[in-house]
Formats: C-alpha cells, structure tokens, sequence
C-alpha cells in the first residue's frame, strides 16, 4: 500500500467511525433527532458543516477547473457565492431558525412554508419534496463524479473500471448518512471543512516557494486587455457570477443548519466563522487557478479538457505522498459532506412531507426513520446512474453543480425570503413562486443557455415576480397568520 493510499483509508476509517458512534447514540432518538440533530448544534459545526456541504467537490475541483478553461471571468462566480454567502449568514440566518420554531417546530424547509402560512393543504410540501428529489439526485451525481476522479488518481488500477471507484464512494457516504444521521453528518462535514480549507491554503502557499512560475502566459490578448483582471470580464460572466450568490438563499441543505442550532447566539458566532471560512477557500481556489496555470503553463492538463484535475495534479507534484493523500483526501471530504447533506435533506422531505401526511399518517417514529434511511438508499442509487453515463453534462461537476444550483435558487431563494421578510406573501403566492421559479429556470437552461446568461438570475427574478403579483391577488393572510409573522419577527430565542 502507498503512503498516498494509505491517507486515504485512514481518512474514511475516522469518516465511518463518527457514523457508528452517531448511530450507537441515537438509537432511541426520534425523527427530529436523526433529520435536525434535535436543534443542538454548536457555532462552530453549525458554521464549517454548513459551508462544507455547500462548497462541494466543485470548490477544489470544477471552480479552479473552470478558470483554467474559460479565464478570469468566471472569478465572479466566487464573488458572487462570498456576497451570497454574507447575506445569507446575516439576513437569513437568525430570522429562520426563530421562523422555523415558532411555526410548529418545523423539521424541514417544505414544512417551515406549510406552517409559515398554516395551510391545510399539503399541495406545497409535496411540490417542494419532488422538486428536492430531483435537483439533489443530480448535486449528489455531481458528488460522485467527483469522487471518483480522485478515486482513480490515488488508484490508478482503478481507471479501467471507473465504476468500482463510483460504488466504493458512493457506499462510504451511503454508510455513515444511513447509520447516523444529522449529527453524524454535521460532525464529518465540520471535519471535513477544515481538512478542506487546510488543503486549499497548501497548494497556493507551497506554489509561491516553487520559484518555478511562469506569468508570461497571462500577457495581454488582442486588444491589451489584461487576462488576470476580473473587471476585463464581459457583463454577461459579470451577471451571472453575481447570480450565483442569489441561490444560497435558496439551498435546502444549507439553510436547514440554521434551524438546527440551539439558540440565536450560536448563529452570531457561526455567522463570523462560515464567512470568514468561504472568503478563505474561496480565494485560496482563485489563487490555485492562476498560480497553477503559472506553474505548468505547457501541461496537457491545461487546455485538453482536464482542468478539474488542476488540483490533483498540484498535490501530487509539490508534496510528499502520505501529505499528498491527505490533500486528496480533502476533494472527497468536499464531495462527501455536500453528498450526505443533501441524501439527509432530501430524505427527510420525502418521510416528513409526503410519506407521513399523506401515506401513513399514523406512521411510528422508527417506521419514518426506516423510510428515510431507504429513500437515501434510492437518491444514491438514481445519483450513481446519472455519475456513470456517458453523456458530456454527467461527466462534467460544473455542469452538474450549475444545474442543481440554478434550480434550487430560482424555485426557493425568493419564497424564502419574502416569507421571512415580507407579512402580506400567502400560501399561493408561495405554491406560485417555487412552480415559476422551478419551471423558468429548466426553461431557460434547456432553450436558452446559448445566450450565456446563467439560468439562476431570470429564474429568481420570475419566481419573485410570481410570488408577488399572486400575493397581491389573492386575499390577504388571516389574522392568524400574521400574529404568527409578527411572533416570530419578535420572539428572542436566545436559550
């Protein structure tokens, strides 16, 4: 066994192992338990496993790679998520977690909406819980595919059968997410996150000592226009890259560690260090991209269509083995903590939001926690089919990210946030912003994507437009209702 081998076992070793410590815990513990973690997450898991299931293995992987293929403009894409980021932490954050208890002690983000406007229907769960299966079975695929580059970079022998290292990933993050639950992915997301930030902040620090960089590949194109400003970017890479910040305000998997925290308090601190960790990674990523380009400026790597392997490439040559396997083993932490995440999430909208009020509504605990472990089960198994297709999209993370991505934020980034922000939204108005949103978005990515702006920005701005105009329309939110809003505006929620 190599050293860069055996990084990476001991990697998964401690992985599965806070899964079976989780699982022996929470044993007797109860749907809340295993799908929120009984909302007693601390600032700092609440923080770093929130922004390691965010940035997946996109971060390390199709980010920098995406610089390297299409230049500086795509850096906007990381302004956008570090803007996005702070918004979100500032403005959603606190007022969520009070929201979501204040309207019945809700679970997850379908059943935060349903009670946010006390709806007897459950039209708006179920739509929410199908548009969940759909774009987290392809984040998840995105997961994979990760995964299983860097799979078969550490195991070569596995590069004629690329679908063993598929399953090998797949089944890790199959084991701990089944067995243990939120706190079981909570704990290995905030392990994870600061092995990613750690491997990020190697590579560009090491390349500076390199004394082998070559910035002659970034002279001026035609015209004298300066290939590493990110200002020289067209105003189409400009929109979209700032649009990308736009969907954290919708990203279930995100937003649903907020609801998970013990208090208010925990949020300020989390707020500091989630932020502070993103503008990290992120710059550390840009910083990869360009110091790498200047590195092996004559490489196949760049310009053969690899350049997601940037990463790998750059571990490999500029550090020892058993370090180098520690580095690798930070893209699959990546790819891991935004997999499990959104297996939990996604599970636990099916069980909370269709199977029990709808199929079984006198449906045990123990029976709930079953359907969600096998509807995880399912994601992955759909997840592994899409990763192991040979079509170009399936193949490439960044497509796959954009894809998910742009249809979470468009479906529930405006809803979301005229639900916690604006008294007059009702119930249609919510059913009418996730459809339009959901719907512009597929629209526009499958018709309209030649134009080079990213699906995200006119599916948000539809799907705000209908949430509005049908609030406006319908009658107004019963008193009800809006002493709930005015509570929970209101409530402290501090112990």
């Amino acid at each position: 066994m190599t050293s860069q081998l055996l990084a990476f076992v001991l990697y998964f070793v401690v992985v599965l192992g806070i899964g079976l410590v989780f699982f022996m815990k929470s044993k007797g513990g109860g749907e809340k338990d295993y799908f929120l973690g009984g909302r007693s997450m601390g600032p700092w898991v609440t923080a770093l496993s929130a922004q390691a299931s965010d940035m997946s293995g996109w971060l390390l992987m199709g980010f920098p790679g995406s610089i390297l293929a299409f230049g500086m403009g795509q850096v906007w894409i990381g302004i956008g998520l570090a803007l996005g980021t702070a918004a979100n932490w500032i403005f959603v954050a606190r007022r969520l977690r009070k929201f979501s208890q204040v309207c019945n002690d809700s679970i997850t983000i379908p059943q935060y909406l349903s009670n946010r406007f006390m709806a007897k229907s459950r039209a708006l769960q179920i739509i929410c819980a199908i548009v969940f299966l759909v774009f987290f079975t392809i984040y998840v695929a995105s997961s994979f595919v990760a995964g299983q580059k860097v799979f078969i970079q550490v195991v070569p022998q596995l590069a004629d059968n690329p679908n063993l290292a598929l399953i090998i990933f797949a089944a890790i993050i199959i084991v701990y997410t089944f067995l243990g639950g939120f706190k079981a992915v909570c704990w290995t997301d905030f392990f994870q996150g600061l092995m990613m930030l750690a491997a990020l902040l190697a590579v560009p620090f090491m390349l500076v000592f390199v004394q082998e960089l070559d910035f002659s590949v970034f002279e001026a194109a035609d015209g004298g226009v300066n290939p590493l400003n990110p200002f020289s970017a067209s105003w189409k890479d400009i929109a979209s890259g700032l649009a990308w910040g736009l969907g954290y305000f919708g990203m279930p998997h995100i937003i649903v560690r907020f609801m998970s925290t013990k208090n208010v308090k925990v949020l300020k601190k989390s707020a500091t260090i989630g932020i502070v960790w993103v503008v990290l990674s992120l710059g550390a990523a840009i910083a990869m991209a360009i110091l790498g380009r200047a590195f092996a400026p004559t490489q196949a790597l760049v310009g053969a269509g690899q350049q997601e392997l940037i990463f790998v490439t750059l571990a490999q040559k500029l550090f020892p083995g058993f370090i180098a396997g520690l580095l690798l083993s930070a893209i699959v932490a990546a790819a891991m903590s935004t997999a499990d995440s959104q297996l939990l999430v996604a599970s636990s909208s099916f069980t909370s939001d269709i199977y029990k009020p709808v199929f079984r509504k006198n449906a045990s605990d123990k029976e709930t926690l079953w359907v969600g472990r096998i509807v995880v089960l399912i994601i992955a198994v759909v997840a592994y089919f899409i990763a192991s297709s040979k079509s170009e999209g399936a193949s490439s993370i960044m497509s796959l990210v954009d894809n998910a991505w742009g249809g979470f934020g468009s479906a529930f980034g405006p809803v979301i946030l005229l639900s916690l922000f604006w008294k007059r939204t009702t119930y249609k108005g919510a059913i009418a912003g996730v459809v339009g949103g959901a719907v512009v978005d597929v629209a526009w990515m499958l018709l309209l994507a030649e134009t080079g702006i990213y699906e995200l920005l006119p599916g948000f701005i539809v799907g705000a437009l209908c949430c509005i105009i049908v609030s406006l329309i319908d009658k107004k939110p019963s008193k009800e209702v809006v002493a709930m809003f005015d509570k929970a505006s209101n409530v402290s929620i501090e112990d």
